[in-house]
């Protein structure tokens, strides 16, 4: 089995569930200190919830691919490769988004959350609701984002899945060591780390999307006969010149080939376009993320959950 799928997956799910571990752990200490113990329950709710929902959505799509899959529909194959386009744009722009966004707005973090925790307790009609609404927004922001990429990049059955849950549960930890043990960890190295990771994975993304908008046009030309069919041999439709072809040197389904497939985007044919899209994107959100790393950041757990 390729259990190197599982590894893109885990590192995603991983730095997710952090982000939204750091929510839920904030919250949980203002409701301490604000004696609002009768509250947990809603914010377990809204985990619950949101993990529940995130499912729903990567299923919904999954079974949406797997339909245009087994689909005796003419232009299904079309189809098939133009959602998964749409996937992988989505998934990027997301990930981009959410990776600087969060970069950027870490330091306001803790002091935006308490504030919208003190908000919602000063009326005490809405209060269960307001804190309901708040963890399941923030879970399942997260879990979107990694439904998204499992089903954008992946079609390799539970593996990748396999993945989600070791990051997912490894999250929940680092969430307990933080919050519940008072563990120091240093959170601002740790997401810097797992940032450049992202950032590589995310990338990966930019080369399958144009792989899948390639694909859809071969099957264009393909289906009809008045149109020049191409991507034959070492030609493809709408990815101008090939750039190398290392198929017979390091295959891409293979190791060491498929780690470097996972890790960086790798692919043992490349094309002109692929190529370019890939340094424009580290071009400009590459740099964006290293820019915003200047700036100082807080994101330190101040209580202890009993």
């Amino acid at each position: 089995m390729n259990w190197s799928a599982a590894l893109p997956t885990f590192l995603i799910t991983l730095r997710e569930g952090v982000e939204a571990a750091l929510v839920v752990g904030i919250v949980f200490a203002c409701l301490q200190q604000a004696e609002q113990q009768k509250l947990h329950r809603w914010v377990y709710l809204g985990i619950f919830s949101a993990t529940i929902a995130s499912f729903v959505v990567g299923l919904l799509l999954n079974f949406g691919i797997q339909g245009l899959q087994t689909s005796k529909y003419i232009y299904a194959p079309i189809f098939k490769q133009l959602f998964e386009v749409g996937l992988g744009v989505t998934a990027i722009a997301m990930l981009s988004w959410m990776l600087i966004w969060m970069t950027r707005q870490a330091r306001f973090l803790k002091a935006e959350i308490e504030g919208s925790v003190k908000s919602a307790l000063g009326n005490d009609n809405r209060a269960a609701w307001a804190i309901f609404s708040l963890i399941f927004i923030a879970v399942f922001r997260e879990g979107v984002e990694t439904a998204l990429f499992i089903v954008a990049k992946f079609q390799e059955g539970w593996i990748p899945v396999l993945g989600a849950i070791g990051g997912l549960s490894t999250a929940v930890l680092i969430g307990m060591l933080l919050f519940k043990w008072s563990i120091r960890i240093n959170l601002s190295q740790f997401f810097q780390v797992m940032g450049v990771f992202l950032l590589m994975i995310v990338s990966g993304l930019v080369i399958s999307a144009f792989r899948h908008l390639d694909a859809a046009a071969i099957a264009w030309s393909q289906i009809n006969s008045s149109v020049v069919e191409c991507g034959q041999g070492s030609t493809s439709c709408l990815l101008g010149p090939q750039v190398w072809d290392l198929s017979g040197i390091l295959p891409d389904r293979q190791f060491p080939g498929i780690l470097l497939k996972t890790l960086f985007g790798y692919t043992q044919k490349l094309y002109l376009v692929q190529a370019a899209g890939y340094l424009l994107f580290w071009a400009i959100v590459g740099s964006l993320y290293f820019r915003s790393l200047s700036q100082p950041r807080q994101l330190k757990p101040a209580t202890k959950l009993n």
